[in-house]
């Protein structure tokens, strides 16, 4: 626990990545006080481990030709949560600043399973104001910086747990995923994530910035600093039964997949574009990077033409939105403010329709992308919102039917089509860039990202006049903002990830999917390593 703490202040120090500190409140809790380092009874071990399932303790093993005892140390579980979940006696801010000095009553569910395993929780991590964000800040904490670079973002709303994982400050976060709020963060920081389908992992108790939406699924997710420690956490919070905790939580035990001593070679789908946003080169790489080494692993790869992502989107950011942005507004304080793309969002839902309409009218020759959004980013009726679920559940038939008749096992993207972007420049970036990571969202699909490799100045540099390109010309607006923040050579060193997705409640076949993709890179490419200098 000590070390951790000390890693865990390096880190803030570093990045400001902490709202709370709980370090000797984490060894408070009765499963850990109560704990003996005098226990020796093999029985008395095991029950204490079935029990306790995330409690470092001395592991009994004996040996097949000996009667003698050895031990050695079982994986001590140290967490931190990000700013949205409950834990009783600290606030929960959502980054609000209202929120502040409002202690939650109760601890969520994922909490009390984790404590109730054993697992020390030390410290919760910022979240942007209101989670609608790519960059973590808000007036009630300030910025937190990319462990990589401290010029830069570390993501999404969960960027401060990204930040503290990179650091070895925790071994698990904690956060919650509804356009890619865990999955962005692992990208720009170069940890390990997973976000699960609705109802696989607790999340009841944690706090939404949009209360009541259903649409779109909003769910706790973990992240962590290496796959190990990823795919052992979700075995054993699933092992502990978390429907007991969690009303909402499917009762699927743990299934037991192993696609690499089945001996069969995978069908991978490679979607190498979301139709808003092309990857840059840096993030293009990575992702012909894993698509090589699995080729040379003999696995199938293709180019995957999914049904029309952008309509999806269309889809997606409507029910997201479906308020009008009401909920965000409501929750701000007379002069709080919110992240420059966050801004630019809701100064577009509050414009007339008539002006956006007419506005649209104009683009739609020139950025036909731009005008439709424009068309349709306002707040809707419920007969309107209901309309748009009818076309959800039809578009989510469309993946189901496509994804079927191929034969896929999963699907590979980009998480983002740029690296971590820099401080203060996700205006120019928007929301809509997170098309890659909403998508699977929407769809309700299993999705984790893993790090791959490194942005490389000679490697990822965009080519010489690529502003004069015809290339650049064909661009929608939204890309051409996000193609003026990239700069390799200022990104240089920074990470790079890949997103692997399978279908609903596909968990375990994904972490092993996950894993193929690592044992491909150990041998056929390069493997990441952790440059974070603390």
């Amino acid at each position: 626990m000590t070390a951790y703490a000390k890693r865990a202040l390096v880190a803030q120090k570093n990045t400001n990545c902490l709202t709370d500190i709980m370090f000797e409140e984490a060894l408070a809790i009765p499963s850990v006080a109560n704990w003996g380092l005098g226990v020796d009874s093999d029985t008395s071990i095991n029950e204490v481990a079935r029990e306790r399932s995330l409690l470092g303790v001395p592991v009994s093993i004996k040996g097949e030709s000996s009667r003698r005892r050895r031990h050695r140390s079982g994986p001590t579980y140290i967490f931190s949560l990000t700013d949205t979940v409950n834990i009783a006696g600290y606030d929960t801010t959502i980054g609000y600043s209202r929120n502040v000095g409002r202690p939650a009553a109760a601890s969520s569910a994922i909490v009390r399973l984790l404590q109730d395993a054993g697992a020390l929780v030390h410290a919760k991590t910022t979240v942007p104001t209101g989670l609608l964000a790519l960059e973590t800040v808000s007036d009630v904490y300030g910025r937190t910086t990319n462990p990589y670079n401290q010029d830069y973002s570390a993501g999404a709303s969960t960027g401060g747990g990204g930040a503290l994982l990179a650091c070895g400050g925790s071994k698990i976060e904690i956060g919650t995923d509804i356009a890619g709020s865990v999955r962005i963060p692992a990208h720009f920081c170069g940890i390990w994530s997973l976000k699960g389908s609705s109802g696989r992992f607790p999340g009841w108790g944690t706090e939404p910035a949009m209360k009541g939406l259903l649409s779109v699924p909003i769910v706790a997710s973990p992240m962590a600093g290496n796959l190990e420690d990823l795919r052992e956490f979700w075995k054993r919070v699933i092992s502990s039964e978390p429907w007991q905790y969690d009303h909402t939580c499917v009762p699927l035990p743990w299934k037991n997949v192993n696609l690499q001593d089945e001996g069969r070679k995978l069908k991978w789908g490679v979607m190498w574009e979301d139709g808003t946003v092309p990857p840059t080169p840096a993030c293009r790489r990575a992702l012909t990077t894993v698509v090589t080494a699995l080729k040379r692993q003999g696995h199938e790869v293709v180019d995957f033409q999914p049904p029309d992502v952008f309509e999806g989107m269309k889809i997606g950011y409507q029910l997201l939105l479906s308020d009008g942005g009401q909920q965000t507004k409501d929750l701000l304080m007379p002069g709080e403010t919110v992240t420059p793309a966050a801004k630019s969002l809701l100064d577009l839902l509050q414009l007339p329709r008539f002006v956006k309409k007419v506005l649209a009218y104009f683009m739609s020759w020139t950025d036909p992308v731009s005008s439709q959004l424009y068309e349709v980013m306002h707040k809707k009726t419920v007969v309107e919102e209901r309309a748009l679920i009818a076309a959800r559940d039809a578009y989510m038939a469309d993946w189901h039917k496509k994804w079927t008749d191929e034969g896929l096992d999963f699907v590979l993207t980009v998480p983002f089509p740029l690296p971590a972007v820099e401080n203060g420049a996700t205006e120019k970036t928007t929301l809509m860039t997170a098309g890659y990571t909403f998508l699977f969202s929407l769809l309700d699909y299993t999705a984790g990202v893993l790090p791959v490799t490194v942005v490389d100045k000679d490697l990822d540099a965009l080519p010489a006049n690529f502003a004069q390109s015809a290339k650049y010309k064909s661009l929608s607006a939204i890309a051409k903002g996000a193609y003026s923040v990239y700069d390799a050579e200022k990104m240089h060193g920074l990470p790079l990830g890949v997103q692997i997705a399978s279908r609903r409640l596909e968990e375990e076949k994904v972490l092993e999917g996950m894993q193929v993709i690592e044992t491909a890179l150990r041998e056929h490419g390069p493997v990441f390593v952790n440059q974070v200098k603390l």
